[in-house]
């Protein structure tokens, strides 16, 4: 392996970066990017792949969600609460199904770049820069908005210490007592037309939170009841921003990407002899990897060689992404190729990006039931080759959206357009997302038992 410095993928070919008019504008806010606190810690990071290497080794699992793309203009406290809140909603069900710690990583406070199929858009005969993320430009189609200006790093590093700041007062504040998530949970079943099919599991977390406070385990004896652990990640899509929030770590003297706890690479991004990889390959926070239906064992092995040569069990998680259609075939040959070699990896499912539909009226979509179907069998194909299906992936929102289709309250196409607010893609909402972990519950549960 070459030297590595935080700069060292400057030197090599690079996909999905914005085209910046003024250099010397960019050098200047870089500079400034360089002078300011770090978002997270090292030692967090570090926390966070200890959790991890506890799932690679089945005593774990991982949710991780959060929007498609964060959004300056709807950047507002209820909006990160009302996610915060559908999480550990999640986390409370998902807990209580596996009989394990679930690790909860939020896609907030720096998901604000995305990759796009084409550098261009055309609409009406106008061609413009595509739309890649508030960070780089606006979702306007206007030339003015669509122009990337570097200064919306500055912005984008404000909002994500904003919203960290939010976070962490959220999860230490009371907010997260397991008793009030319990009531939220309560009121989501009591409202949804399916909640008969909820109801059993609900009850039954009820009746372990009264026998835990028959016994004096409460909120006043056991902080752990009153409080929670969030950590924050996103798509490491924009190079410079990422560089220039790597520290050195004063305790181990090693080097850490502190714009969040996690990373992950994309699918568009991860070419072996690009300068996504090399930036990965050296810092040393927790990194994910989206996998796609074309990726192969052979190549698998070599993004793992370069990525982890150390075998590190919680420095890589792969995220599944092959759409209900393609991964029964696709995801065994990589699961035997990873278990042959003894790779310590988590795997988890991002049920969202290969069920991607357009409406009729021209809306991109994604239905429940295929959503649910791909976690099946994710879950399923895991079992068979007894592999542990280690965590989810989901774009979803807190937010009463319509952007799905399907769930209990029948989401329909026609209904898109009510409350249609996405940056880029559709979100499960926050009754779907509850309905999502209701209905994997007992495939969660007896997976970690051992059957299917």
């Amino acid at each position: 392996m070459t030297s590595w410095k935080a700069n060292s993928w400057r030197s090599k070919s690079i996909q999905q970066q914005p085209n910046y008019k003024d250099s010397e504008q960019v050098n200047w806010v870089e500079g400034q990017l360089r002078s300011f606190p770090p978002l997270v810690f090292a030692e967090e990071a570090r926390r966070l792949q200890q959790h991890l290497a506890d799932v690679c080794q089945g005593q774990g699992f991982l949710l991780q969600g959060g929007d498609c793309a964060e959004s300056f203009t709807d950047f507002n406290a209820p909006k990160i609460r009302d996610t915060f809140k559908v999480m550990l909603q999640m986390a409370v069900v998902l807990t209580f199904a596996g009989s394990c710690p679930v690790t909860k990583v939020a896609r907030m406070a720096g998901q604000y770049a995305k990759p796009r199929s084409s550098d261009m858009e055309t609409i009406d005969g106008v061609t413009l820069p595509s739309y890649r993320g508030d960070i780089i430009n606006g979702i306007d189609f206007t030339p003015e908005a669509r122009e990337p200006q570097p200064e919306r790093m500055l912005t984008a590093y404000n909002q994500s210490a904003a919203t960290l700041n939010l976070l962490r007062a959220f999860a230490q504040g009371g907010l997260a007592d397991l008793h009030k998530v319990h009531k939220w949970n309560m009121s989501f079943i009591a409202a949804n037309p399916l909640k008969d099919k909820y109801r059993q599991v609900a009850e039954q977390i009820s009746e372990t939170l009264h026998f835990m406070e028959v016994l004096g385990i409460d909120a006043q004896s056991h902080p752990t009841i009153h409080e929670t652990e969030l950590f924050t990640s996103h798509e490491a899509l924009l190079l410079p921003y990422e560089e220039a929030l790597t520290r050195i770590d004063t305790l181990t003297g090693l080097p850490y990407d502190c714009s969040a706890h996690m990373l992950w690479i994309g699918e568009r991004t991860r070419q072996l002899d690009h300068a996504h990889i090399e930036f990965f390959r050296g810092i040393h926070n927790p990194v994910g990897v989206k996998i796609g239906p074309t990726m192969e064992p052979d190549e698998l092995m070599k993004l793992l060689d370069v990525l982890n040569p150390g075998n590190v069990p919680g420095r890589i998680t792969l995220i599944t992404r092959m759409g209900a259609d393609a991964l029964g075939e696709r995801l065994p040959a990589l699961i035997r190729r990873v278990q042959r070699e003894g790779r310590q990896v988590v795997w988890s499912s991002d049920p969202m990006h290969g069920n991607t539909v357009k409406a009729e009226n021209g809306l991109k979509t994604r239905n429940f039931d295929a959503i649910i179907r791909e976690l099946k069998q994710f879950f399923a194909v895991h079992q068979a080759e007894n592999s542990y299906a280690g965590g989810i992936h989901l774009e979803m929102t807190g937010q009463d959206v319509t952007e799905c289709t399907g769930g209990a309250y029948q989401i329909s196409e026609s209904d898109l357009a009510k409350r249609y607010k996405t940056q880029c893609d559709p979100r499960l909402n926050g009754d779907q997302v509850l309905e999502l972990a209701f209905l994997i519950a007992d495939t969660l549960r007896d997976a970690r038992n051992g059957r299917v």
